[in-house]
This record gives structure tokens, C-alpha cells and sequence, in this order.
């Protein structure tokens, strides 16, 4: 019998970034490089990717990629998308068989767009008509599960070890400009292949290590908003959040960082006076996107990666420089797997982000 002390309980979890801040696109092999070396945080039950940049010959098109339980279930959400989209091009999902990896449902995905008539009976914007689609095939047609629905974007999970998962999808065979990666040690959750970390809404996609004690406020939150969280975990809601403070609410980055990992009202009152009227009357507005728990998140998006802690930092994050590239990930030896000798290596403090912005002077 094992006793106390011979047996390694990691903090739940591994997560890892990369992105080549200059757009140019490079093979998943790093990635799973990356994530692989953080093999021991993981308990096999979810491993998971995002890529983007992978579709550049579809990049005008949302790329959904969805899950189904059976052919009932890919009829019905079928149904529903020739309703609501025209599909450029739809096909399985290319997979290749490995032992790690088993009952894999109906992998499919879907080049589209809203179909126009649709969009101007709706009178909403078009990212807004495609998430609400996402919403209501996720909330309501049984057996059919959305996993990403970006432009020029994917995610790619699974039940598995995250270098299991790598290989059942090829990655060797796709090229993105920014990459990222989870492997997952559920604690309160179920394992399961829609439960995967990354999960993502649009372009937005969240990879996350820790716990969320605030999670039913968060969740109340983002329903009143029309949000619904399915998916069976605290995750999904982070994803959620970004989605509503910065595509609908237009905040800025900075604000929306500030409102979920807050500073202590005692580290407000010793701001200067200007500084602690703005976090104050964030603190107080967004009050219930204040994300509670041990956590270290990387959100990804068509513009960028951010990474980030909770403010007192409960769970590890490391990040590095070098030349074109920016890395993240839950330990050291991680980024040295792929970048020896990086020309710059912190870790974060609580509450203070990692930022990695695509330059847009070069055309992605």
C-alpha cells in the first residue's frame, strides 16, 4: 500500500502556449513536444489542442468542429446548420487509430457561414447569430456537441493523454501560428470527450489548470446574458466571460483581466487615487465575473494568447522569450523541451498576465 509521501500528487493539470508573434505558421510538433513532457499531470481522462491558422484556404469560413454520439444526433444538428448556414465544404475529421484512445464518437467538421436571410431576420451581427446557433445545438439537439467554431481555427480533444490525443489527430500535419494544449487531471468533473480542455466559443478558445469556486456565480452571470453552460464543467464559463466583456461589452483587455483576477479591496485602498477609482468601480460592476479558486489559464485568439493566474497564485505558470516566439506552460522543463535556451524566462506573478499580440503589420 502506497503511503503518504510515496506517491506524486500534482496541482492538477498542464497547460502549454506557443505563438510566433509575427503569424508565421509552424507544425504541431512542438506543441506535443511541450505538453508531453508534463506527462505526470495528467490522468489520461482529457487532453486537448487549439490551432490557429490551420485553415487558411477556408479563413473566411467558420470552422465547425463538432462531436456526435451517434448518426441520430448528426441527422438532427445537421438539419439545423442547412437551416441556419450555407457549408462550403464538410467532411470526418482526420484521425488515426491509437491504443490510448478509445469509444471516440462521430468526428466531423463544417466550412460555413450564416446564411444572409437568416442574419437580417435575426437583426444580430454575425458572430453573435453564430454563437447563439452554437448555444442552441449544444443546449438542445441531444448527442451533438459543438467543440470549436472559430474562422481559420480548430480544437482537437479527446479522452486520452494530451500526446495520445496529438497523434490520434495527425497534428504533425497541420501548421498554425499559435498553439495550445491541456492535459487533464478532472477533480470535480467528469471525464469525458466534451468535458476536454480547450473549450471555446467563435475564435476564443481557454485552456485551464485549478478549480473555480465561483463557478455558480459566474454561471448565474453569464445566463442572464444568454449564455449556457453544458458542458459539465467550471472551464467553460472562463470562456464565456472573455466572450462577453470583450466582443459584446468592447471592453479592453486590461479591464476584463482586472475583473476577474481582482486585487484585494486591502491592495486597492493603497492605489493612487485615479488608478483606485477605476479598479473600484471595476471590482464593483463586474463583481460576479470575479473568477475564485486556484487557476492558470491561457486564452487564445485570433489576435493573440494571454496567460494568466489567480492572484495568489495557486497554480504554477512559466513563460518565455525567444527571437519571434512566446511560450507558457506549467513548468520550466516544458518550454526548455522546445526551447533550450530561451532569451528571457519569468514566472508571473498572481494576477499579472502574460500578453503575446500577432502583429498585424504582418498579414496572417
Amino acid at each position: 500500500m502506497l503511503r503518504e509521501g510515496e506517491i506524486r500528487i500534482p496541482s492538477g493539470c498542464a497547460i502549454s502556449g506557443i505563438i510566433n508573434i509575427k503569424g508565421k505558421t509552424f507544425s504541431g510538433n512542438d506543441i506535443l513536444k511541450s505538453i508531453s513532457m508534463m506527462r505526470d499531470r495528467s490522468n489520461g481522462l482529457g487532453g486537448g489542442f487549439a490551432a490557429y491558422g490551420i485553415y487558411p484556404e477556408y479563413k473566411d469560413l467558420y470552422a465547425l468542429h463538432v462531436f456526435y454520439d451517434d448518426k441520430v444526433a448528426k441527422n438532427n444538428a445537421e438539419e439545423f446548420l442547412k437551416e441556419h448556414f450555407f457549408i462550403e465544404e464538410d467532411e470526418k475529421v482526420p484521425t488515426r487509430k491509437v491504443a490510448g484512445i478509445k469509444d471516440a464518437p462521430i468526428i466531423w467538421r463544417y466550412f460555413s457561414g450564416p446564411r444572409k436571410d437568416k442574419i437580417k431576420d435575426s437583426g444580430l451581427d454575425e458572430d453573435e447569430f453564430v454563437a447563439r446557433c452554437v448555444m442552441r445545438i449544444n443546449s438542445s439537439i441531444k448527442g451533438a456537441y459543438v467543440v470549436s467554431s472559430g474562422k481559420n481555427m480548430g480544437v482537437f480533444k479527446a479522452v486520452g493523454y494530451p500526446e495520445d490525443v496529438g497523434e490520434f489527430y495527425m497534428l504533425e500535419n497541420y501548421e498554425g501560428y499559435i498553439w495550445t494544449a491541456h492535459g487533464r487531471f478532472p477533480t470535480n468533473t467528469p471525464g469525458w470527450w466534451g468535458g476536454a480542455h480547450p473549450f471555446t466559443l467563435l475564435d476564443w478558445s481557454v485552456v485551464h489548470n485549478g478549480e473555480i469556486s465561483s463557478y455558480d456565480a459566474n454561471r448565474r452571470y453569464l445566463e442572464m446574458f444568454g449564455y449556457k453552460c453544458t458542458l459539465q464543467t467550471d472551464t467553460e464559463a472562463i470562456t464565456y466571460i472573455f466572450d462577453l466583456l470583450v466582443r459584446r461589452h468592447k471592453l479592453p483587455f486590461d479591464v476584463v483581466i482586472t475583473a476577474m483576477a481582482a486585487p484585494f479591496w486591502s491592495e486597492i485602498e493603497k492605489m493612487e487615487d485615479e488608478k483606485k477609482e477605476l479598479v473600484t468601480a471595476i471590482r464593483t460592476v463586474y463583481s460576479s465575473v470575479l473568477v475564485n479558486g486556484p487557476f492558470s489559464i491561457i486564452l487564445g485568439w485570433k489576435d493573440g494568447m494571454i496567460a494568466l493566474n489567480d492572484r495568489l497564485k495557486l497554480r504554477s505558470l512559466v513563460a518565455a522569450e525567444n527571437d519571434e516566439f512566446v511560450y507558457v506552460a506549467s513548468e520550466e522543463a516544458a518550454i526548455r523541451a522546445v526551447c533550450p535556451e530561451p532569451d528571457k524566462l519569468w514566472a508571473p506573478r498572481g494576477g499579472e498576465p502574460v500578453v503575446a499580440l500577432v502583429d498585424r503589420s504582418v498579414k496572417v
